[in-house]
């Protein structure tokens, strides 16, 4: 069975002859027919009806019409991947993206790069997706592992408190880090920025993803310490955030495979450092 195969039987039923899927294809009549018999051949089946007026699938044509959809779609997209992977742009990120960058750094990159798409892709682990191949490179707020990735650090953030809206310490200006202890946190062992060893007073509870973090957090029973970033990016009713004083700040990096990166990830970085260093944004 080959690629061919797949894509004459696809055409030969999408345009409903064999003549308009020679032509689709750009081969002979007779290439189609011996396509179509070497797959049925292949498959030990029949897989079109053929009448002077018609052809339709068979019970088993259906079938495989269906899978054979799938392995082009995927294939076209394994070869538009290869061909123009640097047309685009992944940016991996495991919560917060660029915080309150986030909407001017799209808006820059589409002005300077418009023939460089940029995508962002969040993935709730250390490396933002980047160890799992889903990304070129990664921004992240975790320390860095500088034995298997170049980066680079574009900023700093201050941590906030988030609480229930109802919680007392939500009608204060800001929280001291020395409080914490006794309060029970919410943290994401993975990708999280709050450690044990930064509150050593508190009770830990862990959780997953950003989501069951704030759902936890609504409660009520437990508050989560978090970079700045989070407070942009997830505003949610029933959920307030108050800056944490005397907590060290978090840092921002971003992360990219050292053995042939895109080239366009120190354009990305100068964009981003350009944005947390500018004053009208901070």
């Amino acid at each position: 069975m080959e690629l061919r195969h797949l894509r004459t039987l696809v055409a030969i039923v999408d345009t409903g002859s064999f003549t308009d899927a020679a032509i689709e294809l750009g081969v002979s009549q007779a290439a189609v027919s011996r396509a179509l018999l070497s797959l049925e051949e292949s498959l030990s089946v029949r897989l079109l009806h053929r009448t002077s007026r018609a052809v339709t699938p068979t019970t088993a044509g259906v079938q495989v019409l269906a899978r054979a959809r799938v392995v082009l779609a995927e294939v076209d997209e394994l070869v538009r991947e290869a061909t123009t992977g640097h047309t685009r742009l992944r940016i991996g990120h495991a919560w917060s993206a660029m915080g309150r960058h986030t909407a001017e750094y799209q808006r820059r990159w589409a002005a300077r790069y418009p023939d460089i798409e940029l995508t962002l892709i969040r993935h709730n682990t250390a490396t933002g997706g980047l160890a799992e191949g889903l990304c070129d490179l990664a921004l992240i707020r975790t320390p860095v592992d500088a034995t298997r990735y170049a980066h680079a650090v574009v900023g700093e953030e201050k941590r906030y408190v988030a609480m229930a809206s109802d919680d007392p310490w939500a009608r204060r200006r800001s929280v001291a880090l020395s409080e914490l202890d006794g309060r029970t946190l919410v943290v994401d062992p993975r990708t999280g920025t709050t450690t044990a060893t930064m509150v050593p007073g508190a009770k830990l509870e862990y959780t997953q993803d950003i989501d069951d973090w704030l759902a936890a957090i609504a409660t009520g029973r437990c508050v989560g310490v978090t970079p700045r970033s989070t407070t942009t990016q997830y505003r949610r009713d029933g959920i307030v955030y108050r800056p944490l004083r005397d907590a060290p700040p978090v840092e921002v990096s971003f992360i990219w495979r050292r053995h042939d990166p895109h080239p366009a990830t120190h354009a990305a970085v100068a964009l981003l450092v350009d944005l947390w260093r500018s004053p009208s944004r901070q």
